[in-house]
């Protein structure tokens, strides 16, 4: 995933902004780490550079 992907995606539950966590990164790319939504506090993990929006059952 790209930092600049950032600006564009929002909480799929509440819309809100997201932060970024990184937790490896590599030529410019974040091969994992969380995006955590600013409002609701949901935290969608990054994995292989893809992150996953699909929530937890």
């Amino acid at each position: 995933m790209k930092r600049s992907l950032l600006e564009i995606l929002a909480c799929p539950k509440c819309k809100g902004d997201l932060d970024l966590e990184v937790l490896q990164e590599e030529n410019e790319e974040i091969i994992s780490g969380k995006l955590i939504c600013k409002n609701c506090k949901a935290v969608y993990p990054i994995e292989d550079g893809i992150p996953n929006f699909i929530p937890e059952l």
